[in-house]
């Protein structure tokens, strides 16, 4: 017998509705369902399996909803505060949400299908069972694309339980309106990143590969190995290499640094800064800046030589600094920043006494003080070397995160092994220097050239709750969700934790890429973004199996459990679980391979 799609065939039916309340049906099971399956052309269907797909026949209409949940009549009596039923009269009742119609043209073997529902089903109609094909339509009609030839759609995964069709992300809107890949330790979170990354690099559009521009902050380091010769990995701290993977020396200096990232460096870890230690790097910032040899230029030799000294008040250069903008990427000397924190500010004006006595000198010795230790860190090289002839220009820096590196469109900042309080600043330093560049192009470079930005470990730069080290990154990556995507900069936010994730940033993101959530909390903080049509489908986020996801939002075709794309083992990220078991078959670490580790250490190897 040949298959016929979109029939009404008796094994198929499962019940009639109800009840209609909006997008939301409840419909009672047939009788005669015994089994929560059913067997149709040879095929074994399962009833009422959460997030699966079931339809209503309307004259030539098809209507589509989603199974929200399977419960008894009685449960419902009594949430409403009804008298139960005798057991032996209770229903199943299987409640469900609409979500798209159709109509089926069986000449041409086409769906014609659309999001959203204008005609509802009324109470007594028989709802059924989608075959594996038909679903296989439902899917391929929701990514209907018109223009072949600007293909946005990449292919990410295959639908669960629709004969494996193919699952496609609209690029376009996955980055273009942000987009969160959530999961729990385990779920697969860096493998499904990976994975669509290779599928974007991949991907072909009017004939040609294309050519993405794609920034990856990697907190653990793991990304180096999935891309080879397809990304630079610029690494902030160069030590003795203990991977096979080439990496470049990171070059971010100081002074493309905000007078608020630059303070926030310099005061160090504390909730409360003090306002006057704050002051004193503002202005010491200004006048360091003001100095640089651009200004000499603008303001002369005079008034950069009363700059030198604490300037009075009511005079031409005071003017001029007071309108200087302090937090333009100028290049100053950290000598002149210095000088004028102990000499300037560290005496009283007009007289000779020191402040030594006073808590405005305490406050200069504690800034002093850190930024000596900042400055002897080897780690932190590529950050606190001084300002010289030698150094890197705007565009030089520029060009590490965008520009042209022989066709790798991957540009991967392994910041692994950095101390929490420089990790903050400088990744708010990279996402502001992204949005900036974009906002200072026109309109027609900004189209030629728009730039994602992957935040990994999302909840460390962008938490719920404030934390000091972090305020600079969640203002930089809060201003990029919120403002991006009219100057051509994407989001992407990947976290483990998403209820640790700022609210205001995390509903920025139109798209979702949810992996298995254990957590109850974070189910319920996952809920609160989606639509309520859509709820549902997190009902099954801790049974996902490794590789799972629900894809929903713009970029979805339809909201779905996808099977995230397999990658080959020298594709994946470098993060899989180390196995006790196969450790601890090994002897223990002999004296010689100590020193071999305590050398890489310390820095001697």
């Amino acid at each position: 017998m040949s298959k016929e799609l979109f029939i009404t065939l008796p094994s198929l039916r499962i019940g009639k509705i109800v009840e209609v309340s909006g997008n939301q049906i409840r419909i009672e099971l047939d009788n005669k369902i015994t089994e929560l399956t059913r067997s149709v052309y040879g095929q074994v269907y399962s009833v009422g399996q959460i997030g699966s797909i079931i339809k209503i026949h309307f004259g030539r209409k098809i209507l589509f909803a989603y199974v929200r949940m399977l419960r008894m009549q009685s449960d419902i009596l009594a949430e409403e505060g009804k008298t139960t039923i005798q057991p032996g009269d209770d229903k199943r009742i299987l409640e469900a949400d609409l979500f798209g119609q159709g109509i089926w043209s069986s000449k041409d073997g086409k769906l014609s299908f659309v999001r959203g529902v204008e005609t509802y089903p009324l109470p007594l109609q028989d709802a059924f069972l989608c075959l594996n094909d038909e679903l296989e339509c439902i899917y391929r009609a929701a990514e209907d694309l018109k223009d072949i030839e600007n293909n946005p759609m990449v292919p990410i995964g295959n639908y669960v339980g629709g004969n494996n069709a193919v699952c496609r992300a609209n690029i376009d809107k996955l980055f273009g309106h942000h987009c969160a890949i959530l999961g729990s330790t385990g779920s697969g979170k860096s493998g499904t990143v990976a994975s669509i990354l290779h599928s974007v690099l991949a991907h072909q559009t009017k004939g040609k590969t294309i050519s993405p521009r794609i920034v990856i902050i990697d907190p653990h380091g793991e990304y180096a190995k999935a891309f080879g010769d397809k990304a630079v990995v610029y690494k902030a701290y160069n030590e003795a290499s203990v991977s096979a993977v080439k990496t470049e020396q990171l070059k971010l200096p100081y002074w493309l640094m905000s007078s608020d990232e630059f303070r926030s460096l310099v005061i160090g870890k504390t909730e409360f800064e003090a306002t006057s230690q704050t002051n004193m790097v503002y202005q010491a910032i200004t006048y360091a800046r003001l100095l640089s040899k651009k200004m000499v230029k603008e303001l002369g030799e005079t008034v950069l030589g009363e700059a030198k000294d604490d300037v009075p008040e009511g005079t031409t250069t005071a003017e001029q600094i007071l309108n200087f903008d302090r937090d333009k990427p100028i290049p100053f000397l950290l000598s002149e920043f210095i000088k004028h924190l102990d000499k300037v500010q560290g005496q009283k004006p007009g007289k000779s006494e020191n402040l030594a006595a006073s808590s405005g000198r305490d406050k200069i010795d504690s800034i002093l003080k850190k930024l000596k230790v900042l400055r002897s860190n080897p780690q932190l090289s590529f950050l606190m070397e001084e300002y010289g002839a030698t150094s890197p220009t705007l565009e030089t820096v520029l060009h590490q995160f965008v520009g042209d590196v022989e066709d790798k469109n991957l540009r991967i900042i392994d910041i692994s092994g950095l101390p929490n309080e420089v990790a903050g600043p400088l990744t708010a330093l990279i996402a502001r220097l992204l949005f900036q560049y974009k906002l200072w192009q026109t309109r027609d470079e900004r189209e030629k050239d728009p730039v994602l930005f992957i935040c990994e470990e999302a909840h460390r730069y962008v938490p719920n709750q404030g934390e000091a080290q972090y305020k600079e990154a969640q203002e930089a990556v809060r201003r990029i969700a919120k403002e991006g995507r009219k100057y051509g900069v994407g989001l992407v936010l990947i976290s483990q934790r998403p209820s640790d994730v700022e609210a205001t940033v995390l509903s920025q993101c139109n798209s979702w890429i949810i992996l298995r959530l254990t957590n109850s909390n974070d189910q319920e903080h996952v809920a609160k973004f989606l639509p309520d049509s859509l709820v549902g489908l997190t009902k099954m986020l801790p049974s996902l199996t490794r590789r799972e996801a629900i894809f929903v939002g713009e970029a979805a075709a339809l909201p779905s459990r996808i099977r995230i794309n397999k990658l080959e083992p020298e594709q994946l990220p470098d993060s899989n679980d180390i196995s006790f078991v196969k450790g601890w078959v090994n002897e223990p670490t002999k004296t010689n391979e100590l020193k071999k580790i305590s050398d890489r250490w310390i820095g001697t190897a």
